[in-house]
């Protein structure tokens, strides 16, 4: 029967890691958090004069350094003050030095979220008339290349790390009081604590590289580390660290102590170790909801209790049940978990799914808002996935439960047959050692007169054999005692392995563990996935407000206006034309176009003509007739504009038969 368990759990296992793998590869950097909504100017604006500086606004609230906004011009230098001031942690502006020359100025951003994760991003806009520009924005976003990557697998490490450590110290507590004394169960639960232990140490030292500048060098820098100890997420590292000490104590305890109690001392230390535990592991997942997700955002009063319940039972539910693998898979067979525990862990397991519908229910209305950001973002495709996986996962949960109940039935029968057993045994020896003692009688009266005279000599020489050799002899006897009784040991485990596998019962529920466990380590990659991924309600107020994490094109009320001073060579011939396109996007658009005097006043032309291009796309001149409406007043309504993108807006002017002047700027079109 084990033969054919073990191909089956390679194949499951390597078709984990497969699985596991493909969800990492995907993972990428972490997502940016809070995107950007507004700014001013406006990417693809083109404005008349430099402006006194630069606006970014987020969705959420941003920590900001000296570094954070950047503002350069075509040649690739900073024509800003570098001190950026905020306006209620999500509107950030930063200076810009008088005098700027004509020519496209490239604006970079890099902050931190309010749920810790980094957000980068650029765009353009120019003054006068666009220009060529040096400088390069690089593809790679904050929070990639290598020390990204490993930032990434600390915080799947972390995740994994809490699941096995409260769980499997639930398990012991709440299940299986006798497993505290099970090597295996130590083992697992110990590799939790370092897990955890480990990949926090390793996020802490990495946190300001990851948010930052991504260099390794940086990783050692004690103060950039000094930085991070004074942020939300880097004071959260530290108090899961102190949390992690406590956590210790208890698992000494657990494993010590409770371990060594008799059944009576170790219900009156039970109820302590659940009290501990329970504040531990609360303390723990906290550190995780006051840093992240549940702590920005609608709610976050409500948020970040409900984010503490749903990872306690996420941990309580996978990593009991991977205890449970393990003590079914790597118990010693003397050992065995009995149906009592399994019954309890099922019961367990039950309160647990109840809670993470309840909590993720609220949790998936809270961070998507729509029903279309089911299917529109990447976190409710994500979240679809979760979804799934927990209803298979609940599906072979059923089929577990009825191999226990079957377990439970067969175990009273078993132990009965197990004892007749025994009973025939004692009876077979007790008969055996009456046989050997007569036998032994009959032997030492045979032997009793065999001892004669022998000369002295003979005598002698037996006594000194006996002196030199006596020692010898006797430590060899011991070790051979010794090791017949390892192998008589070994032999009976064996056999005990064997009778306990050959139980069709449990050899079903171990199948079914085992499949929930595989899916269980898939599920908890998601949902880290998820936990670095930009929430569906954030990218759906990104999308709405014309930008995905760069601002939109056009002016808050969605208009473009454009100012073009003009001079024909005649008296009279200097002016400038003001051009609005309403809404700017692509399709119908409303065109207005004003012609003033230089001190103002409106003032008609003969004649004035307008032409749309996008160059880039081989597209136009597409010509305007607008409609005289008033005194240095035009309209035209119904403007088609075919698709998005950097299109000219040439104007030409006549101010008398023979005196005009075509005059053009570029805009962007959403």
């Amino acid at each position: 029967m084990t033969q054919t368990i073990a191909p089956r759990v390679r194949t499951l296992v390597l078709l984990l890691l497969a699985a596991a793998c493909a969800l990492l590869a995907g993972a990428g950097p972490a997502s940016a958090h809070a995107a950007l909504t507004g700014s001013d100017p406006r990417e693809g604006a083109v404005v008349d004069k430099a402006p006194a500086q630069v606006s970014l606004t987020f969705s959420e609230s941003v920590s900001v350094d000296d570094d954070s906004l950047r503002v350069l011009d075509p040649k690739g230098k900073r024509v800003d003050d570098g001190k950026p001031s905020g306006t209620g942690g999500t509107t950030y502006s930063v200076k810009l030095h008088a005098g700027l020359p004509d020519g496209t100025y490239t604006v970079t951003y890099q902050v931190v979220s309010a749920d810790s994760h980094p957000v980068s991003g650029a765009y353009t806009f120019s003054v006068g008339a666009p220009s060529e520009t040096s400088v390069t924005v690089s593809g790679q976003g904050v929070g990639g290349g290598f020390v990204g990557g490993l930032y990434g697998v600390g915080r799947y490490v972390s995740y994994a790390g809490f699941a096995v450590l409260v769980g499997g110290a639930a398990f012991v507590l709440a299940c299986w009081p006798r497993g505290s004394g099970v090597r295996v169960v130590q083992r697992f639960v110990v590799s939790g604590w370092l897990s955890l232990t480990a990949a926090t140490l390793l996020l802490l030292l990495l946190r300001g590289s990851y948010t930052g500048s991504g260099k390794v060098a940086d990783v050692f820098d004690l103060g950039l580390l000094g930085e991070v100890l004074q942020t939300k997420a880097g004071a959260a590292l530290v108090s899961r660290l102190l949390l992690l000490a406590a956590a210790a104590l208890f698992i000494a305890v657990l494993f010590g102590a409770y371990d060594k109690r008799e059944d009576e001392e170790r219900r009156d230390l039970t109820f302590g170790l659940a009290v501990g535990g329970s504040v531990v592991a609360v303390g723990l997942a906290a550190t995780w909801a006051m840093s992240e997700h549940a702590s920005v955002g609608l709610q976050a009063g409500l948020a970040m209790p409900v984010d503490v319940v749903h990872l306690i039972a996420v941990a309580t539910w996978l990593g009991g049940l991977t205890a449970l693998l393990v003590a079914l898979y790597r118990g010693p067979a003397d050992t065995p978990v009995p149906a009592l525990a399994v019954s309890r862990f099922s019961r367990v397991a039950f309160g647990s799914v109840i809670a993470l519908v309840v909590t993720g229910t609220y949790q998936s209305w809270r961070q998507l808002g729509s029903w279309t950001a089911f299917t529109d973002t990447r976190y409710g495709q994500l979240l679809l996935v979760k979804i799934g996986l927990v209803a298979v996962l609940v599906g072979v949960a059923y089929f577990s439960r009825r191999w226990t109940a079957q377990l439970a039935e067969a175990t009273p029968a078993v132990a009965r047959a197990a004892a007749a057993r025994r009973a025939e045994k004692g009876e077979k020896g007790e008969k055996g050692a009456g046989k050997a003692s007569g036998n032994a009688s009959a032997k030492a009266g045979a032997k009793a007169g065999t001892k004669a005279s022998g000369n002295a000599k003979v005598a002698e020489k037996e006594s000194g054999t006996a002196k030199g050799s006596g020692t010898t002899k006797g430590t060899g006897g011991s070790q051979r005692a010794a090791q017949l009784a390892r192998q008589r040991a070994a032999v009976d485990a064996a056999r005990q392995k064997r009778q306990r596998d050959a139980d069709p019962n449990r050899f079903g529920l171990r199948r079914s563990v085992l499949a929930e466990a595989g899916i269980a380590v898939v599920l908890l990659v998601v949902t880290t996935v998820l936990t670095q991924t930009e929430p569906g309600r954030t990218e759906e107020e990104a999308k709405a407000a014309g930008t995905s994490s760069a601002g939109s094109s056009a002016p808050a009320t969605g208009a473009v206006t454009l100012d073009m001073p003009f001079d024909t060579g005649s008296q009279n011939g200097k002016g400038v034309v003001r051009v609005e396109l309403d809404p700017a996007r692509v399709g119908v658009n409303d065109l207005h176009l004003y012609v003033e005097r230089p001190d103002g006043t409106a003032f008609d032309i003969p004649e004035v003509k307008v032409a749309l291009t996008q160059k880039a796309k081989d597209i136009g001149p597409l010509p305007v007739a607008p409609d005289h409406i008033t005194t240095g007043h035009w309209s035209a309504s119904g403007v088609q504009i075919p698709m998005a993108g950097d299109w000219e807006v040439a104007v030409t002017v006549r101010t008398s038969d023979i005196d005009q002047v075509t005059i053009s700027k570029n805009t962007q079109i959403g």
